[in-house]
């Protein structure tokens, strides 16, 4: 449980770094999910000759092989759909681990702390595997592949959103460290506003209106976590180790309040007034999201980025 130095930071700085939020077992199982599901993408790939032989690759190096061979491991191993186009095979990944992880009782005691009792799993969520700086292709951008740019979590949802109650929850698989690219931060000042944003190569805050150099290193230990308030600046630092850097960031909201992607599914994950109302069925979950990706699939493109290039900040 947090105490109450720790929330009134979180209240009064926007952020707040804790160690050990998710128990060892439930670090473990992600891990061997994740393992299993590289196994089974890596005989795809090599089967289509597309990367060599797994003889001697341990998860990371073939990663590795399939990041050097263009082969997009990161939609497979997602816990969304994707902002752009969606189709009726548009991979994804949800198991019975990261579910777990998802609705860990020690994860939402903290949560409830800062939310309340009725917490609903917000559908804005993803895995981020981040290759080391050396191994990156030079046109690459991705915010979940590369360092991720100054942004605000509210500014990245639609409008809807705007007045919901939320946390973010950044969860460390592996060691997060300054030197692999660990989240910095701005502390939020007590009259933070919505910064303007801009469409660059990723979504960003735009130029002028965070001083880069003060930020905020956060380095957190595998199974620690960083809770933010959706107004707090923050963004990542380059890996500039020899090893990959592997993440989750998740969300939480008050039941009943817009989540900012009302065209994918959310679920209750704890609720105090109605228990009966939370989902424990992870077959559940995975079936909510591919019933929304075959409906997506036929319907008009929404788009989510709410921020226009050719605004005045932007120029």
């Amino acid at each position: 449980m947090l105490i109450p130095e720790q929330i009134a930071q979180f209240e009064s700085q926007g952020y707040l770094v804790v160690p050990d939020v998710l128990p060892f077992a439930v670090l473990e199982n992600v891990r061997t999910e994740y393992s299993a599901l590289m196994d089974r993408l890596y005989a795809g790939w090599h089967a289509e000759g597309r990367v060599p032989p797994p003889t001697g690759l341990d998860f990371w190096g073939k990663l590795l092989e399939a990041y050097k061979a263009k082969c997009d491991y990161f939609q497979s191993m997602d816990i969304s759909l994707p902002g752009d186009q969606i189709t009726a095979d548009t991979p994804f990944h949800f198991g019975p681990a990261v579910f777990d992880m998802l609705t860990a009782p020690s994860l939402l005691d903290m949560v409830e702390q800062l939310l309340g009792g009725e917490l609903t799993s917000n559908p804005i969520q993803h895995v981020r595997i981040k290759p080391p700086v050396t191994a990156l292709k030079s046109d690459e951008i991705r915010a979940h592949i590369a360092a991720t740019d100054w942004h605000q979590d509210r500014a990245v949802a639609l409008a809807d959103a705007d007045d919901t109650q939320m946390v973010t929850v950044w969860l460390a698989i592996t060691d997060a460290t300054v030197e692999n690219g660990c989240l910095q931060v701005q502390a939020k000042t007590p009259d933070q506003t919505m910064l303007p944003h801009c469409p660059r190569t990723q979504t960003g805050i735009a130029e002028g209106f965070v001083d880069e150099a003060n930020g905020i290193p956060l380095p957190v230990k595998a199974g620690g976590a960083v809770f933010f308030h959706p107004l707090t600046p923050h963004g990542s630092l380059s890996n500039q180790t020899e090893k990959f850097r592997w993440s989750f960031d998740i969300r939480f909201n008050v039941t009943g309040q817009p989540t900012g992607r009302s065209h994918f599914p959310e679920f209750v994950a704890r609720s105090r007034g109605n228990p009966e109302t939370e989902l424990r069925d992870w077959v559940e979950w995975k079936t909510m999201w591919e019933d929304a990706r075959a409906h997506l699939s036929n319907a008009p493109h929404t788009d989510i980025h709410r921020w226009s290039s050719d605004a005045p900040f932007c120029a």
